[in-house]
């Protein structure tokens, strides 16, 4: 008998472009998860990339997840309450007192360095430590600023059935960016800070974040914030097309806002990801998909 539980975890969508199947199977999990473990579902939106944050976007995660039925008890009920409460603009504060902390501490230098400087540098797209030591002051306009990621010591994740994994910072994640060149928190503090503010322990992620679950962690015991690293990680695989490459909107995935001007129904759409994953053809909600999920991959193998 299961007698683990969890206080809190999310779906964290990025309203950067429509919602994918990937993400669907991605929530379908989180969803069956939180039933499992007596969680509340926190609906984040990470909209701290300004330069690529549009309103239908954002109103077509509402759209999408009212449509396949993906419940969530806690965060906005629609675009206009997030923009009015939700946004993470709203937590800019947060986010700034923690740079600052890390600059008070020494743990960040400025980097002028563009990303096409970097990935002809690296064929890898591994930043190469080209600022690390030229005192860039960290008020200069236009620079990045970067963590410095001298501390060896490995990374301690809590998993999901599988105890607790011990791992270095990836060689990718070495000093890598807290601050973008436009002054506003990078993805990986805003992620930190916000699951700190909410309190979420379990997060799922794809396999494909493994790399950022590490710089997380990295960052913030850089910065003291120890109880993110109690939070219990579930990094799941990946859904991926006929080629193994993974769905995703930087892919060029099938969008459902797509799938939906075609005239596929929810119950289409729930088919096609079922006989993607190979999961019984008896599935009829985005709850049941992802219990399936869950039955095949993780519980599975698992008591």
């Amino acid at each position: 008998m299961n007698t683990t539980s969890f206080a809190r975890t999310r779906i964290a969508p990025t309203p950067s472009g429509f919602l994918h199947i990937g993400n669907i199977v991605s929530f379908a999990i989180t969803q069956a998860l939180a039933d499992r473990y007596g969680a509340r579902t926190l609906l984040r939106i990470d909209d701290m990339d300004r330069d690529r944050t549009q309103l239908e976007f954002i109103e077509d995660i509402f759209d999408t997840l009212r449509f396949l039925g993906i419940a969530w008890n806690e965060g906005p009920a629609d675009a206009h309450a997030f923009q009015l409460t939700f946004s993470q603009v709203h937590r800019l504060g947060l986010y700034r007192d923690i740079l600052q902390r890390l600059r008070n501490s020494g743990l960040v230098f400025a980097c002028e360095c563009s990303r096409s400087q970097i990935s002809n540098a690296q064929a890898d797209g591994a930043y190469p430590g080209t600022c690390r030591h030229k005192n860039i002051p960290l008020d200069a306009p236009g620079v990045s600023w970067r963590l410095k990621t001298d501390d060896a010591d490995p990374l301690l994740v809590n998993t999901l059935h599988k105890g607790t994994a011990s791992a270095p910072l990836p060689q990718s994640m070495h000093n890598f960016v807290v601050r973008k060149k436009d002054g506003f928190p990078s993805y990986q503090l805003t992620s930190v800070a916000d699951d700190i503010h909410f309190g979420v322990d379990l997060i799922v992620r794809g396999a494909d974040l493994w790399d950022s679950t590490l710089a997380q962690l990295y960052l913030a015991r850089a910065a003291g914030l120890t109880t993110f690293s109690d939070a219990t990680f579930y990094h799941h695989p990946l859904l991926a097309d006929e080629h193994g490459a993974k769905l995703s909107k930087s892919a060029g995935a099938t969008s459902i806002h797509y799938l939906r001007r075609q005239g596929r129904s929810a119950g289409e759409i729930l088919t096609m990801l079922t006989l993607a994953l190979q999961l019984p053809a008896t599935i009829t909600s985005a709850r049941d998909l992802g219990e399936h999920f869950l039955s095949k991959f993780v519980f599975s193998t698992h008591s």
